[in-house]
């Protein structure tokens, strides 16, 4: 199945998370592009009821809700949203996508913190 992002010669791509997205070449050497945060922030409205208590201390069940803050499908615009949002997403939108910081595609510096990736990940 083709993406909609496929049919377009330039892509727009829209950061909906609150921090500055660093995309690397495969080497993980040389910045490719920066993509600073659009000031919409896509969320999932989540529930904790407490369920019980261990030793005294709550314990929550987390009940994931609806999706917040996620515009309306543009033409050739793809939205860059959290690993949440994009798994609570699945298979009702195919125009998001999130950074993918599995090991294949990370870049780390010096302390072992993730300061880009080399791809984007889908579900």
């Amino acid at each position: 199945m083709a993406r909609p992002w496929e049919k377009c010669r330039v892509v727009r791509i829209v950061n909906l998370t609150q921090h500055p997205i660093t995309i690397y070449d495969e080497s993980g050497e040389n910045v490719v592009e920066e993509i600073p945060p659009s000031g919409t922030v896509a969320r999932v409205r989540a529930e904790q009821p407490v369920i019980g208590y261990i030793n005294d201390v709550p314990v929550v069940k987390t009940e994931w809700g609806e999706v917040e803050g996620l515009p309306e499908p543009e033409e050739c615009t793809v939205y860059v949203v959290s690993t949440l949002v994009l798994q609570a997403l699945a298979g009702k939108r195919d125009d998001v996508v999130s950074p993918d910081t599995g090991p294949a595609s990370a870049v780390r510096d010096e302390t072992n913190r993730i300061i880009g990736v080399r791809r984007f990940q889908t579900i």
